[in-house]
């Protein structure tokens, strides 16, 4: 039985040392073996300070580098490092308009990937509030961050014409988070990392494709993610050939509340259907769709009968009456890679600071990286 445990253990450790981190659900699903289990497993490890345990996440254990000149060893198998690969001692900085909903797991991949290099997550909140974010980003760095995870409080995701520069003119290195610049913009020269909102948007209307529908609505409210989302939705219509759905209702004068928004979703989906020809719709988000269904049943659509849905998000969508088939970012992932760019990039950084002053491209200097986009593809999860 010990011999057992010491081998699933074993497997842990080897697992960890070899990812930097690990979702506990994950890892229990990959062994084979159960979650009460494996939890067993790893306070035991914990408590020997093999791992770190934190919020579902396993990490390794960061070993200290030894002084210039000392020999560096570790258990047998321990992969080696150098110094300028480690985060020890530096303070990530990170500005997100909140840590709860979408946010909540960017910001939880971020801290497991920093926490798994040695440094330290610091985060700052904007509420969407006009220019908190540049004075949220000018606090991290009053009080020691090295470089910076920023979502900027962008309309549509990117920069308006006039807006935004100043993430280019930061002192540290930073990388964009969910937001992007166009080309020629500043900012479009950072390192940034976020989900293909178009892509999913796209791989939600070839499913629906695939179950027989022709006539496709895309229900959202105005956010950062919606202009992607609507590139994406249009882009599948025109490439599977489609029949166009009725246009969503461009409102004038002043922002309508939230009131007067989802009125106009509730109409709009009730028109498509009864009049348009829909028959089926992806709505952002879960809550909206969530909200919707039983009042579109009280007006006589039927979901998913006369209406089948898809959502945007999948943060709740699994919770509804009839759980929803919902497209998926991987927010997590997201904050995950963004902080690992980052760090890269300061240990990059680093390195080319220690090459010296005389130091030149083909005699052991360390030339940059190149800047990097990132996107990374949101999944689908399919429910009866």
């Amino acid at each position: 039985m010990r011999a057992h445990v010491d081998q699933r253990q074993a497997q842990v450790r080897a697992l960890v040392r070899a990812r930097g981190s690990v979702r506990v659900t994950d890892l229990a699903l990959e062994l084979g073996i159960s979650p009460v289990t494996l939890r067993r497993d790893i306070e035991a490890m914990a408590a020997r300070g093999e791992i770190h345990r934190m919020h579902g996440v396993i990490s390794r254990v960061e070993r200290p580098h030894p002084p210039t000149g000392a020999t560096r060893g570790g258990p047998a198998g321990a992969p080696e490092r150098p110094a300028t690969q480690g985060g020890e001692g530096l303070v990530v900085g990170m500005v997100v308009p909140t840590t709860e909903y979408y946010y909540a797991d960017v910001v939880r991949g971020a801290r497991a990937a920093v926490e798994a290099r040695g440094a330290r997550l610091t985060v700052g909140l904007t509420r969407y509030l006009p220019g908190e974010d540049r004075t949220q980003a000018d606090r991290l760095l009053s009080t020691g961050a090295n470089g910076l995870l920023l979502t900027p409080n962008w309309d549509t995701g990117s920069p308006g014409p006039g807006e935004g520069a100043w993430t280019a003119e930061l002192p540290v290195p930073t990388v964009l988070v969910e937001r992007w610049a166009p080309p020629g913009h500043p900012a479009a020269a950072l390192d940034r990392v976020g989900s293909d909102h178009a892509h999913g948007a796209a791989r939600a209307v070839r499913h629906l494709v695939d179950s027989g529908h022709r006539r496709i609505a895309l229900a959202c409210q105005e956010t950062p993610t919606t202009a992607r989302l609507r590139a994406g939705y249009e882009a599948a219509v025109d490439a599977l050939g489609l029949e166009p759905a009725p246009p969503w209702p461009q409102l004038a004068g002043d922002p309508p509340s939230v009131a007067d928004r989802f009125a106009r979703a509730l109409d709009y989906l009730c028109e498509a259907v009864t009049t348009g020809g829909v028959t089926a719709a992806l709505i952002h988000s879960d809550t909206d769709a969530i909200m919707l269904i039983p009042r579109l049943q009280a007006r006589g659509v039927r979901v998913p009968e006369d209406l089948a849905v898809i959502t945007y998000d999948d943060e709740v969508a699994g919770l509804a009456d009839v759980p929803l088939t919902a497209v998926a970012p991987a927010k997590r992932e997201v904050g995950a890679r963004a902080a690992e760019l980052l760090l890269d990039r300061l240990a990059s950084g680093a390195a080319k600071a220690g090459a010296g002053p005389g130091a030149r491209a083909g005699a052991g200097a360390t030339e940059e990286p190149p800047r990097q986009h990132l996107e990374l593809l949101p999944r689908l999860t399919i429910r009866p």
